[in-house]
This record gives C-alpha cells, structure tokens and sequence, in this order.
C-alpha cells in the first residue's frame, strides 16, 4: 500500500470517530415530564423563573451550585440545581433553557442559557 492510502484510511476513521462522538453528545429539548421518565439522557428543558420562590445561591458554601425554581412550556414546576455559579442578571431573564439530567425529582443542570429584555423597543435604543 501506498503512503497516502494509508494517510487516506486514517483521516476516515478519524472522521468517523469524531462523528460518533459528536452525536452521542446530542441532546434534545423536552419537558420536565419527559426528562423524568427518561433521567439517563440530557435534555434542553425551555422554562421562565418561577419568581414567588426562593433563589438559593451563597457562595462562600459553594460557589458552584445555583438552586431556583423553573416552569416548564406545559406548566410544569422544578426545583433546578445547577453546577454553575448564579449568572449575571439572572432574575431579568425572560426564558431560561436548562442542559442537564433529571435525579431524584430535580433537575440538575449543567449549563444554562438565558435570554434576556431586548435593548429595543419600537426599532429605539432605551437607556
């Protein structure tokens, strides 16, 4: 066999694998009821802060864990832990997605993503 042949064979299977790899790292949005009935697999779970409870963060305890209470889009309520300190601005958010996994009747995630009050309102800029 050839030099490049082998080089040819090689970058495949290297392909192939990172192929595997990203798609076993996949994860689907769902809601609470589907992440519970499922809790080995990682979900995207879509939701709004459940504002009249309590959001428990203290950093000198763990700066690396964040509890609150998210609503999913059926009505679902949750308590969320997540391994993340508490993001800047997070009681102003007006949708939160939570990556993670079910255990134990809560949902424990590990990254957050937040969208936040548009700048804009009517095409001008507020300050």
């Amino acid at each position: 066999m050839k030099k490049i042949h082998i080089v040819g064979i090689i970058v495949i299977a290297v392909a192939i694998g990172v192929i595997l790899t990203s798609l076993k790292n996949t994860s689907t949005y769902a809601d609470f009821n589907e992440a519970l009935a499922n809790p080995d697999r990682e979900y995207h779970v879509v939701g709004k802060l459940q504002k009249s409870q309590p959001l428990i963060y203290d950093p000198k305890i763990n700066a690396d864990e964040f509890i609150f209470t998210l609503i999913d889009n059926k009505g679902v309520e949750k308590k969320v832990v997540l391994h993340k300190s508490k993001p800047q601005d997070f009681e102003r958010s007006e949708q939160i997605v939570v990556i993670g996994k079910m255990h134990e009747g809560e949902f424990h995630a590990n990254d957050i993503l937040m969208k936040c009050p548009s700048k804009y309102n009517d095409g001008k800029q507020t300050m």
